[in-house]
Order: structure tokens, then C-alpha cells, then sequence
């Protein structure tokens, strides 16, 4: 773990989140947020034939959460609920040392110097959680 935490390319990604910005009549809206540093994501989602069709993302959150709302956001369109889902699930075990996987999603090497801060996976996994569970609940 010789990486930094917050590297050029954590601070790249956290500056081009794509999809920002609320949806207008989406099909469902999460917020998820962090206890211990107050990061929130807001996603919106619109679903066509059970995957995302659209989606709207507000994110206030550290370098680390910008950075993998980010790499979520620029894979989920075209995505099902249980995709997603599984992704979120990943990330979560990787995070926990469950796994050592990051092969499941685009651009998430990028993060793993963060595994060793504990206290950083709830802002990583907003996005995460956040734009699942949206899609989740459009699916219904």
C-alpha cells in the first residue's frame, strides 16, 4: 500500500462526475449519506425495460466518495437492478477484505489505497449504495 490516498487520479475522477445534477420526474430518488463524515450522494433513476434509461446524481462528498460515485455513474446506464446490486455487494466485500476483486468494475483500481482506511468506506460506498437501490426501487 505504497499509493497515496488521494492521488491525481482519484482527484481527476472527482472532478468529472458525469450525470450531475437532479432528473425531472425520476422513477425513484435515494439519498445515502455517511455518519461519519457527513459525504451524501443523491441519485435519481429513470428505468426502460428494467435497466437505467437516465440518471441524475448530487454529490457532496470527500475526494474518495466523488471519485467512485464517478466510476459507478459513468457504468450504470444500460444496467439492471441486480447488477448493480451485485457491484454494490462487491465493492462492500472488497472494502472488508472479504475480497481482494476489483476486476468487477471499470476504473475502481484506482481506489484501493482507500481499503486500508477504514473510516473512508462509507463515503466510497455511497454512490454505490445509493444508485442501486434507486434502481431497486424504479424496478419495483
Amino acid at each position: 500500500m505504497n499509493a497515496p490516498l488521494y492521488n491525481k487520479d482519484i482527484l481527476r475522477l472527482a472532478a468529472s462526475i458525469p450525470h450531475q445534477g437532479r432528473l425531472t420526474a425520476p422513477q425513484a430518488s435515494v439519498e445515502k449519506r455517511s455518519p461519519t463524515c457527513g459525504s451524501r450522494v443523491t441519485a435519481d433513476v429513470r428505468m426502460r425495460d428494467g435497466r437505467v434509461s437516465d440518471l441524475g446524481l448530487d454529490v457532496k462528498a470527500c475526494a474518495l466518495g466523488q471519485a467512485s460515485a464517478a466510476l459507478m455513474a459513468a457504468q450504470a446506464i444500460g444496467l439492471n437492478a441486480a447488477e448493480l446490486a451485485e457491484a454494490r455487494d462487491r465493492l462492500t466485500a472488497y472494502l472488508s477484505g472479504e475480497s481482494d476483486d476489483l476486476d468487477f468494475w471499470p476504473g475502481l483500481a484506482v481506489l484501493a489505497p482507500a481499503r486500508g482506511y477504514p473510516a473512508r468506506h462509507a463515503s466510497i460506498r455511497l454512490g454505490f449504495e445509493a444508485i442501486a437501490e434507486a434502481a431497486r426501487m424504479a424496478d419495483a
